[in-house]
């Protein structure tokens, strides 16, 4: 089983529309104990390309 990206900053940040600890949408967090372990890991993915894409745009804005 594949375990929540939940880390108890439970914050949402309506700019990107993720959860500040998490980075998943309200829909993923709400939706996450329906998900297989497939979609699950797949999440994972998007989650670690997100947080790429956000530190990457928030580096180069400065």
């Amino acid at each position: 089983m594949v375990r929540s990206p939940c880390n108890k900053i439970c914050t949402m940040d309506f700019e990107t529309g993720f959860c500040e600890g998490c980075f998943r949408t309200i829909e993923e967090i709400g939706n996450w104990s329906r998900y297989s372990d497939e979609e699950r890991e797949d999440l994972f993915l998007k989650i670690r390309i997100r947080k790429e894409e956000i530190f990457f745009n928030k580096k180069h804005s400065k």
